[in-house]
């Protein structure tokens, strides 16, 4: 299973499943984190949390915790 935070930098992908329930998952969508999505990982953190990705032609910062619930196809 590949999830966003299994990419390595510059990587592309589409997002597949999310795999959390609730209020999670609604706060997840509400960032534009959908199924079917690209997504680019920009970069680390220093201490590797969070994650910086591009997604819709923005960069959003996610925790990584957050970045293992989300499948992704390469």
């Amino acid at each position: 299973m590949n999830t966003i935070s299994s990419l390595k930098i510059g990587e592309k992908a589409m997002v597949k499943k999310l795999n959390c329930n609730g209020a999670l998952r609604r706060h997840i969508m509400d960032m534009g984190l959908t199924k079917g999505v690209n997504v680019e990982l920009i970069k680390y953190a220093p201490m590797g949390d969070p994650i910086e990705i591009r997604i819709r032609g923005y960069e959003l910062s996610i925790r990584k915790s957050e970045a293992c619930l989300i499948e992704v196809e390469k």
